[in-house]
């Protein structure tokens, strides 16, 4: 083996040590037959005993926990895998304290809004709409929040939520995080995608409970479709009433998101969930899923008259989405077990439960 000096201030980089760590795990799908190192960067020449695709899936996991990161080259005729310590940059928050604490007034505004309140003549009254940006920020803050834990969980780079604050009904565009490097399992692909609908839907049954005990001042300025999930719960809770408290209306709303949610196409949540359920074979649902949304949009306007543009919408959005493709975990092979298999099911059929034809009615 072949080494440089290191320079001073690097002394803490120990050349033997490291490749006595690694070297087990780049062995098994790499025949290394000469290790070199410039500084903290090391040099496996040797011939691949598997895929490259392979190679990525056995070594990234093991390298990421002693912090290292990888990459595979063919240079001059030889197959080279060079070692690297990841840098660790810190991560900075304070875009998303900002977005944050935006999106908490714009809802306030809504909650306000929907109370009656006229802001112009009242600008005091606002904080009255605080019990909606609560509920609100709840079921779309723990759905992202449980992406995250669950990405954290698997090793996966992942942001922390970047709330959208935008001038709609309820205040807000909902939230997003960035994820950064590869899918490391099915399994995986599986938990993080399931992780926000499930958590974000139990939250969204929590609030609607809570919404439905309290009194609705007054109406909606539209009428919700209800889905059968949101009846259900009606109906155990005893209400019969037609307005609904805001509290309840963020249950809805964080019903509606999950639906969306989990639609089996591209790179959302539920597109994750099958691509981990079915492998490649769930591109085929994913193509079709626009075209479903589609005639769902057309059936809506041209048969019931009614409002359904919005499936239009999610039809042309789907399209982009499912034309940009699902990336490959890296152990793609390695199959779901039954039990999250039998899960992914159970969020499917709770995803329908969410579901209704015409989710918005203007009242005249």
């Amino acid at each position: 083996m072949n080494q440089e000096n290191h320079k001073k201030g690097k002394g803490k980089f120990n050349v033997e040590e490291t490749v006595s760590r690694l070297y087990p795990f780049i062995a098994r799908v790499f025949d290394v037959y000469e290790i070199q190192n410039s500084g903290e960067t090391l040099y496996f020449y040797g011939t691949p005993k598997t895929t490259a695709e392979n190679i990525e899936g056995v070594l990234w996991e093991p390298l990421q926990q002693f912090g290292f990161g990888h990459t595979l080259k063919y240079e001059l005729g030889e197959h080279i895998i060079l070692v690297f310590p990841e840098k660790k940059a810190k991560e900075k928050t304070s875009l998303n304290l900002v977005l944050f604490i935006a999106t908490l007034f714009t809802t306030m505004v809504c909650g306000a809004w929907m109370l009656g309140v006229n802001l112009e003549e009242e600008p005091l009254q606002l904080f009255r709409g605080l019990s909606f940006t609560l509920a609100i920020m709840a079921v779309l803050g723990s759905h992202e929040m449980a992406h995250y834990a669950m990405a954290r969980y698997h090793g996966m780079k992942a942001s922390l939520p970047y709330f959208i604050p935008f001038p709609t009904f309820i205040g807000t565009m909902g939230a997003v995080i960035h994820y950064k490097g590869p899918v490391p399992s099915r399994k995986a692909l599986f938990d993080v995608g399931i992780a926000g609908p499930l958590v974000g839907l139990l939250m969204s049954v929590v609030v609607t409970v809570i919404g439905l005990n309290l009194e609705a001042p007054a109406s909606l300025m539209f009428d919700p479709g209800l889905p059968p999930l949101f009846v259900i719960i009606q109906n155990l809770v005893g209400t019969t009433g037609e307005n609904l408290h805001p509290v309840a209306f963020a249950g809805w709303v964080g019903m509606f998101v999950t639906l969306l949610n989990l639609l089996p196409a591209g790179q959302l949540d539920g597109g994750h969930i099958l691509r981990a359920m079915m492998g490649k074979k769930a591109e085929k649902i994913s193509f079709l899923m626009p075209r479903i949304l589609f005639l769902i949009g057309l059936y809506v306007i041209y048969w019931l008259k009614e409002d359904g543009f919005i499936w239009f919408f999610w039809a042309l959005l789907l399209w982009v989405f499912a034309a940009a493709g699902h990336p490959s975990p890296l152990h793609d092979k390695v199959k779901l077990d039954k039990k999250r298999i039998l899960l992914g099911i159970i969020i499917f059929i709770l995803g329908l439960l969410c579901f209704t034809l015409i989710p918005f009615k203007s009242i005249p």
